[in-house]
C-alpha cells in the first residue's frame, strides 16, 4: 500500500473508509474532482490576517469548487480552486504524521478512521519555520461518504480571535 493516507492510516483502518474516501486517497497520477462548498470566514483583522497567510477562500454559498490532487515520490500537491481562488497546499508523510504546508504555515495531523470518517488530528503548527503551540489552534477536519457523495468539513478557529474559516462541501468521486 504505497497511497500516502492508507499508509499513514494503516491498511485495517483505511479498508474501513467509505468508498469515495477510498478512491480520493487511492487514485494515483493528475486527477481533477469537482463539486461545491460552503465557506464561512471570519471578520475580524486578525482572523482576515490568518485567512490571508494560508490562502484561504473567501466566503460564500454554493461556491464551485474544483480539486486537483497530483501524486509524486514526495507526496501530494493539492489545489483548491473555489470559483477562481486557488489554495494550493503540500502533503507528505513524516514520523507517521501527514505534513501539510499551506502558505505560510506548516501543520502535522494524526490521521484516525473513527465510524467511517477520516479525522484529521492536529499534531504540530510551524509558521515561517517557528514552532507554535498546538493548544492555540481549533483546527477540525474530517471526511466522510452521504448520499453517494465525497464529503468533507473542515474548521479552524483560535483562541481570542475566534473563526478563521469553515468551509464544507462535497465532490463527485467515482
Amino acid at each position: 500500500m504505497s497511497a500516502l493516507f492508507a499508509s499513514l492510516l494503516g491498511e485495517a483502518a483505511f479498508s474501513t473508509l467509505p468508498p469515495r474516501v477510498q478512491a480520493l486517497h487511492l487514485a494515483d497520477g493528475t486527477r481533477i474532482y469537482r463539486g461545491q462548498a460552503d465557506i464561512v470566514r471570519g471578520t475580524g483583522l486578525l482572523a482576515r490576517l490568518c485567512g490571508w497567510a494560508t490562502s484561504q477562500p473567501p466566503a460564500g454559498d454554493g461556491v464551485a469548487l474544483e480539486v486537483e490532487i497530483a501524486t509524486d515520490a514526495q507526496g501530494e500537491r493539492w489545489t483548491r480552486n473555489f470559483a477562481g481562488h486557488r489554495m494550493r497546499s503540500r502533503m507528505w508523510a513524516h514520523d507517521g504524521r501527514l505534513c501539510e504546508i499551506l502558505g505560510l504555515v506548516t501543520f502535522a495531523f494524526a490521521l484516525a478512521a473513527v465510524d467511517g470518517v477520516l479525522v484529521w488530528n492536529l499534531c504540530r503548527v510551524r509558521a515561517l519555520g517557528v514552532p507554535l503551540p498546538v493548544h492555540w489552534f481549533g483546527v477540525r477536519a474530517h471526511e466522510s461518504e452521504s448520499d453517494g457523495r465525497y464529503r468533507f468539513d473542515v474548521e479552524a478557529r483560535l483562541p481570542l480571535v475566534g473563526l478563521l474559516v469553515h468551509y464544507r462541501g462535497w465532490l463527485d468521486v467515482s
